[in-house]
């Protein structure tokens, strides 16, 4: 029989981290999430961005849509706020616990606060340019059970 101790071992020892999944751009799907990915920022277009004083300080948004990709597609990746400042035209980025969003019917890979996005070195891949992902429009088909 296991004593108490040997159980407390065992616990901590099951919540060492995975080793993350990398995952390519091209085998993104709507409704997913939890993707881990590097990617090259081709473009990052401001779409939102105010400010106002609420009780003293001050709050800031930032939205940006940043066209990423790698060596498979392209992807629109929604920036939001301090993630904006890193999301810069030809930086690499290594995204965690990224996910898909869907926005008008076409998919917007996003990193929310469970997140992470890190700067990395750059990579050595061509971005295909030519299979953008957030340009293929979904419907949600509700299928109905008989």
């Amino acid at each position: 029989m296991a004593t108490s101790q040997q159980h407390q071992a065992g616990a901590s020892r099951g919540a060492e981290k995975r080793k993350p999944v990398f995952v390519k751009v091209d085998q993104l799907k709507p409704g997913t999430s939890g993707h881990t990915l590097i990617a090259k920022v081709l473009t990052t277009n401001t779409v939102l961005q105010k400010g106002r004083a609420a009780s003293q300080h001050l709050r800031h948004t930032r939205i940006a849509e940043c066209l990423i990709g790698d060596e498979t597609a392209t992807i629109l990746f929604t920036a939001r706020n301090d993630q904006v400042d890193l999301m810069k035209p030809e930086a690499t980025v290594i995204l965690r616990n990224a996910k898909i969003d869907m926005f008008k019917g076409s998919m917007r890979l996003a990193v929310d606060k469970w997140g992470r996005i890190e700067v990395t070195e750059p990579a050595n891949f061509i971005v295909k340019e030519d299979n953008n992902l957030s340009l293929v429009e979904y419907e949600l088909v509700n299928v109905v059970e008989e």
